[in-house]
């Protein structure tokens, strides 16, 4: 095997956690890149990869199985967009052309590939300050004519405005030049009021446009709207809507995404109205796909797609099952993003528990996964775990458990492992199915990882996913908490070596678990909520009214927010822990890990505080990425050999 730096843990270098890794902070970014967004053209897919390298930039790639792989926006262009501030569905390609967002700017650009490929040319016209104007999913109409987008506009003061806008999709003169100075085309505004809306649908005929919108304090996965309405075009080129209806959703209790138009102009959209997202269809009562599980997935960001159809309107959808996705075809992978169609060619991104991100057109990989050059003894796949949870054990919760793995060393079935319970992010999202190396860092050194979907979590249909209503920062850490106890009760778990993690919504789980219970020695909070009053008032439009549903509305549940807030409960913490924390984060601005690191520090609680400069939300960046695994695995060498 290959050896490793980082040594031992104890005087025990057989005992689990101590183990001697290849797998180092630097090998989980050393030309590790993220795949996402693919979007199939003809003979050839179009997809986005992320590199830490290069500081996270956002590259946009187009290949084939006949075409060698080229990158088509070079250096500095970084393609993301930050409306909603999460981002996603920065780009859309077709036919050989393909708009996309520069991060630098928020504004949208044009560029044609082929044997005279062009320069970039600015559609929008550039805002009044930095980043004002921002735009996600674009859309050509079916003639070419206009780009249909989400738009999101920032002023001086007051909540960003949210609307679909038509962009004239020509090239400005003289814009396709590089010059970052053009960009004055049409911009139309299509659809505003809706305090929020979803991505827009252009039906194959250019009649019809659909989308979701939804109003405070809803989320996209509370209660959604199925909009459509008649395009209207005139000679000059001019393009409006009129006739606009609600056609599915809007009377509470429904949550509607991703609006699809199949083939023949039939709409589609899935819906959570029979608990699980599945499939429906315009002037059909019942699901028109009904799967065993659930298609739909939370639209935390844009670019996301669950289904597509088929040239003959046959629709090709993953589903979401015991903790595991599907997808009929790869019966080897348990992990897909970014299903999409081009007639009856299939592009996907599929991963496994041993395998990342791959690209496939069809039965064809395009562009392969990284392989980690492991053993295949450090990559076995997980355990699916459900346990007993709640005050009184009638509730359930689920897991993925990641059992120590290397070729060299066995478990002593007398040894229990350490544990490092990971706390998805959301709280609405989900331990995800695929090949993930920073988990593998630590099960390689001895350290068992149970990565909890707790209730509140997507896959398990609406029910489970509203669980959580009013209970955040309870139920979920009962169920971390359950998870934790349910593996020292095998005795898979040394309950002296209990650590606890988790990021954003995670971060404020890993708080509260170590402010009001006595279960986990360690603790790492990264970006976590500390005070929810000051969140509440503190945070970005998409997510400002996120916690009526999960603690009450503010302000009239004021003092729920105090009781549910780890900074007003110091007595609780005497476990020592580390927080990381980005500069420009505008989800969970750096001021809520200042105050509680600060608090504690006054306490004289062991806490350790890293703050990375102009990382945002989600560390993005190999040097910020290499430092903050670093730092979490010496924190627990000296926590855990004390």
């Amino acid at each position: 095997m290959n050896g490793s730096d980082d040594g031992n843990l104890s005087d025990k270098p057989l005992a689990p956690g101590s183990w001697a890794s290849p797998i180092t902070p630097e090998s989980l970014v050393e030309g590790a890149v993220g795949i996402s967004e693919a979007v199939p053209d003809g003979e050839t897919i179009w997809w986005l990869e992320t590199r830490p390298s290069e500081g996270g930039r956002a590259v946009l790639m187009r290949g084939g199985p006949q075409m060698p792989t080229r990158e088509i926006t070079p250096a500095p262009i970084s393609v993301r967009t930050t409306v909603h501030e999460y981002g996603g569905g920065a780009w859309w390609a077709e036919n050989g052309v393909a708009w996309y967002v520069d991060h630098a700017d928020q504004r949208l650009y044009r560029t044609d590939t082929g044997d005279a490929d062009t320069a970039p040319c600015a559609l929008t016209p550039a805002p009044p300050a930095s980043r004002a104007w921002r735009y996600a999913e674009p859309r050509p109409t079916p003639d070419g004519d206009w780009i249909v987008a989400v738009c999101e506009r920032h002023a001086e003061s007051g909540e960003p405005s949210n609307l679909l806008v038509a962009i004239d999709a020509r090239c400005p003169v003289g814009g396709g030049n590089g010059d970052r100075d053009g960009g004055d085309a049409q911009v139309i505004d299509l659809v505003q009021g809706a305090d929020f809306v979803g991505p827009a649908r252009v039906s194959p005929d250019g009649s019809r446009l659909a989308w979701v919108e939804w109003d405070h304090p809803n989320m996209p996965w509370d209660d959604t709207r199925l909009c459509v309405a008649d395009v209207v075009r005139d000679a000059d080129r001019g393009i409006a809507v009129r006739d606009v209806r609600t056609l599915a959703g809007g009377d509470g209790g429904v949550s509607i995404v991703q609006p699809e138009f199949s083939p023949d102009g039939t709409l589609h959209w899935l819906s959570d109205a029979d608990d699980a997202w599945q499939l429906y269809a315009e002037d059909e009562p019942e699901p028109v796909l009904r799967v065993d599980g659930e298609i739909g997935y939370p639209p935390w960001v844009f670019g996301l797609s669950r289904y597509a159809f088929l040239a003959d309107g046959t629709p090709v959808a993953a589903r979401y099952r015991d903790g595991i996705e599907h997808l009929e075809g790869f019966a080897d992978s348990t992990a897909f993003h970014a299903i999409r169609t081009s007639g009856e060619r299939t592009g996907v991104i599929a991963a496994s528990f041993s395998e990342g991100p791959s690209v496939w057109l069809d039965r064809q990989c395009v562009r392969a996964a990284q392989d980690p050059g492991l053993d295949a003894a450090f990559l076995p796949p997980p355990e699916t775990l459900t346990f007993a949870t709640g005050e009184d054990g009638a509730a359930h919760a689920h897991a993925l458990y990641y059992a120590p793995a290397h070729p060299d060393h066995c478990l002593d079935a007398s040894t229990p492992a350490p544990l490092i319970v990971m706390v998805h992010g959301g709280p609405t999202s989900a331990a995800r199915s695929q090949f993930n190396l920073a988990i593998r860092f630590w099960t390689s050194r001895g350290f068992g990882v149970v990565d909890v979907n707790y209730r509140g979590s997507s896959g398990y249909g609406r029910g489970f996913r509203k669980a959580l209503e009013g209970r955040w920062g309870i139920a979920d850490v009962e169920d971390c908490v359950a998870a934790a106890r349910h593996l020292v009760a095998l005795g898979r778990a040394d309950p002296a070596r209990l650590a606890i993690r988790g990021g954003s919504a995670g971060g404020f789980t890993v708080l509260c678990a170590l402010a009001f219970h006595d279960v986990f020695t360690a603790g790492a909070s990264l970006y976590g909520v500390a005070d929810l009053e000051a969140l509440a008032g503190d945070t970005h439009k998409f997510e400002s009214r996120y916690l009526d549903g999960l603690i009450g509305p503010w302000p009239e549940a004021a003092k729920r927010y105090r009781e549910r807030s780890p900074i007003h409960h110091l007595d609780g913490f005497d476990t020592p822990m580390i927080v990381l924390q980005g500069s420009d984060d505008r989800v969970v601005p750096p001021n809520q890990s200042r105050m509680i690191v600060a608090a504690l520090e006054q306490r004289g609680v062991p806490v350790e505080y890293l703050e990375f400069e102009g990382e945002a939300h989600g560390f993005r960046r190999s040097d910020t990425l290499i430092r903050a695994l670093e730092a979490e695995l010496a924190f627990y060498r000296r926590t855990f050999d004390r």
